[in-house]
C-alpha cells in the first residue's frame, strides 16, 4: 500500500471512529491526533468530500545545479572510454566536451551507475566490447550489465535452471526443467516427478538437443548454477560427451542466470497460476500438454517486453541473427 492511501485511510478511520463511539476527544487520544487536527480534517471531508483528505503531493525541488542527463551520459561514456582515469583526470576530457563539473560530482555520478572503481569501468567496456563483437574476457564475464548472459547466434549458450511447481495430491513432487536460449530466447521446458538428480538433469539435455534441433538451433554451450543437479558427475560427464562448454555462474548470484529466472517469473504469472486456479490437477500429462501449448505460443506468437527483445518474440529474433550471420558470412 502507497504512503498516501495509508495517511488517507488512517484520517477516515479516524472520523468514523469519532462518529461510532460519539467522543471526539477519546477518538484523537486513541489515534493519538490533537482535536484541531481532527476538526480540519472534518470540515475537508464535510466540504469537499472523502478524497480530500487524500495528502497532497509534494512539489519536486527545484535544485539549480542539478545534472542534465545529457552531462550524466557524457560522464558515463567517457569513464567506460577511459576506464582507467578516475573522476579527477576525467575532467579535461568532460570539458571538451562541454561538461564543467566537479570531481566530487563526476565520482557521485558513476557511483550510482556502479561505475566508482576503476575495475567496475574496466568491466563496463569489456561488456560492452562483448555486446558488439561476440568478444567475451574474464572481465567481460564479471561485468555490471549481465552481458554474461550474451551470445552472439542461437545455441551458443543456453541457460538451465530448475522451477519447483508443486506437490500435486496423488502425483507427488513436481519439477520444471527449464532451457532458454539466450541469444533468442527461445525456451524448452520439461516436467519431472521426484527428485531433480543429476542424472535426470543429463537425461534433459537430450531432450533439450532435440528440441532445440526442432527450432533450427545447435546447441553448443550451456549456463547453470551450482546446484546438485548440474555439479553432479552424471550431468557433467554427459555435457563433455555431448561437447557442450558448460559455465556455472557464481554462487548466490541468481542475477547471472537472469534469463531464466525472468522466464520463471513469466510461466509462474501466465501459465501456472490461472492454470491452477481453473480447477483441480491431478494427471500430470494433461498438465504437460497444457504447458507444450502454451509454450508454443511463447516461442512464435508472444511479443517479450524486455530491452533485449523490444517487443520481438523468440522466432523473430531467431530470424534476424540467422539474416545477420548470413550477411556476415557474405
Amino acid at each position: 500500500m502507497a504512503h498516501e492511501n495509508i495517511v488517507y485511510d488512517r484520517r477516515v478511520r479516524i472520523i468514523e471512529y469519532a462518529a461510532r463511539i460519539g467522543n471526539v476527544a477519546e477518538a484523537c487520544r486513541v489515534f493519538g491526533v490533537s482535536r484541531k487536527t481532527y476538526y480540519e480534517w472534518l470540515n475537508k471531508a464535510e466540504r469537499y468530500g472523502l478524497s480530500a483528505l487524500l495528502p497532497r503531493p509534494r512539489r519536486k525541488p527545484h535544485q539549480p545545479n542539478a545534472m542534465s542527463s545529457e552531462e550524466v551520459a557524457v560522464i558515463l561514456s567517457e569513464a567506460i572510454a577511459r576506464p582507467t582515469l578516475g573522476p579527477k583526470s576525467l575532467l579535461r576530457h568532460l570539458r571538451v566536451r562541454g561538461v564543467d563539473r566537479s570531481a566530487s560530482g563526476v565520482a557521485k555520478v558513476l557511483a550510482r551507475h556502479r561505475l566508482g572503481l576503476a575495475k567496475q569501468r574496466v568491466a563496463a567496456l569489456a561488456s560492452l566490447t562483448a555486446a558488439e563483437t561476440g568478444l567475451i574476457t574474464a572481465q567481460a564475464l564479471q561485468g555490471p550489465y549481465g552481458f554474461c548472459l550474451y551470445a552472439a547466434a542461437p545455441g551458443q549458450v543456453v541457460a538451465l535452471d530448475t522451477f519447483y511447481v508443486g506437490r500435486l495430491k496423488g502425483i507427488g513432487a513436481v519439477w520444471q526443467l527449464t532451457a532458454v536460449d539466450v541469444a533468442t530466447r527461445t525456451a524448452v521446458v520439461e516436467l519431472i516427478v521426484g527428485d531433480k538428480t543429476a542424472a535426470v538433469a543429463a537425461r534433459f539435455l537430450d531432450h533439450l538437443t532435440k528440441a532445440l534441433r526442432k527450432h533450427g538451433i545447435t546447441m553448443a554451450g550451456v549456463l547453470t548454477d551450482n546446484g546438485p543437479e548440474f555439479t553432479g558427475k552424471d550431468f557433467t560427464g554427459h555435457a563433455a560427451q555431448l561437447g557442450l562448454f558448460h559455465h556455472r555462474i557464481p554462487p548466490r548470484s541468481p542475477n547471472h542466470n537472469a534469463v531464466c529466472e525472468r522466464f520463471h517469473g513469466t510461466v509462474l504469472r501466465e501459465f501456472y497460476r490461472p492454470h491452477f486456479h481453473r480447477g483441480r490437477v491431478d494427471d500430470l500429462a494433461l498438465l504437460d500438454r497444457s504447458l507444450q501449448a502454451w509454450l508454443v505460443d511463447y516461442n512464435h506468437h508472444r511479443p517479450i517486453h524486455s530491452d533485449y527483445m523490444a517487443g520481438r518474440t523468440p522466432l523473430q529474433v531467431k530470424k534476424h541473427l540467422r539474416r545477420r550471420i548470413r550477411q556476415t558470412a557474405a
